[in-house]
């Protein structure tokens, strides 16, 4: 068994070698070296179990705009057959809302995706990614419900049409 888990182990240091320098990759190598092989081994097959995803169904994501939303819940991803990655246009159902916000709890709303948990590559070689999946509300015509965009922003939305998100953001990632 522990040739088996140290194989696995192996195969994901050469696919995040492959891929460009990983997060994970480099915290697999640290964690075998300072806990002992079958700790380490442990561990990374934790890590490799929580790889990231598309922005699918049910997704629950964070609103980073004042429209008055705090939270919504992906119902389907417009343009793709597995999901919304950044940049994408979502159909969102509001869960949580503030209380005297534009946005109430329950309705129906279309939102872009600017922060995703899951990586994603740029021309010149280097990945973004997130530490969570965040949304801010649009209209049906793609403009903003709010008036200010919380967080980073990529630099990707630009190519997607939605210059007027970036020219409310506060910083561009």
């Amino acid at each position: 068994m522990l040739a088996a888990e140290f194989s696995m182990a192996a195969g994901f240091a050469s696919t995040s070698s492959r891929v460009g320098r990983s997060l994970l990759g480099c915290l697999s190598n640290n964690l075998s070296s300072v806990l002992g092989t079958s700790q380490g081994i442990a561990c990374c097959n934790l890590l490799l179990q929580q790889q990231r995803t598309f922005i699918q169904m049910r997704t629950v994501l964070k609103v980073v705009d004042n429209s008055g939303a705090k939270k919504v819940m992906c119902i389907q991803a417009l343009k793709g057959k597995k999901g919304a990655r950044l940049g994408d246009t979502i159909v969102a159902s509001v869960k949580e809302a503030h209380p005297n916000g534009k946005v109430k709890k329950g309705k129906v709303v279309y939102g872009v995706v600017v922060r995703a948990a899951m990586q994603r590559g740029r021309c010149d070689g280097s990945e973004v990614k997130f530490d969570d999946n965040a949304v801010v509300l649009v209209d049906k015509q793609g403009q903003p419900i709010g008036t200010r965009v919380f967080g980073p922003v990529p630099h990707e939305l630009r190519k997607k049409k939605h210059v007027k998100i970036l020219t409310l953001a506060g910083h561009i990632a």
